[in-house]
């Protein structure tokens, strides 16, 4: 159900996309600077692109944007989430030196038995 629910939201965005992208073909000039602070500077780059792929550039550059920015927001979490799986990890290495050293030696297969399954 999922499956067909995801295809058919996939073919509406493709449709979408390419409506979108027949209705702004026109050619479109793409400047680095207006043109008055581009003659003052000498940087009067620019280039003919259709406008379709402005519009398509602009979503990407912005989830781009978005993606990293989250990122880097969320380090915070990750690092404390390693931190605690390290203390974690130490402390259950704690347990079992504590366990060993409390019960003194155990027979082999009650020891298997007993070690918890990582």
């Amino acid at each position: 159900m999922f499956r067909i629910l995801r295809l058919l939201f996939l073919a509406s965005l493709a449709l979408v996309l390419i409506v979108l992208a027949l209705a702004n073909r026109e050619v479109v000039t793409l400047r680095l600077l207006p043109p008055e602070a581009g003659e003052f500077l000498g940087l009067t780059w620019g280039m003919q692109v259709p406008l379709f792929l402005v519009i398509f550039a602009g979503i990407l550059l912005g989830l781009l944007v978005g993606f990293v920015w989250e990122w880097m927001r969320e380090y915070r979490i990750r690092s404390t989430a390693v931190k605690a799986t390290r203390k974690a990890a130490y402390l259950e290495g704690e347990v079992d030196r504590l366990r060993e050293k409390t019960h003194g030696p155990q027979d082999d297969v009650l020891a298997l038995l007993e070690k918890p399954a990582r």
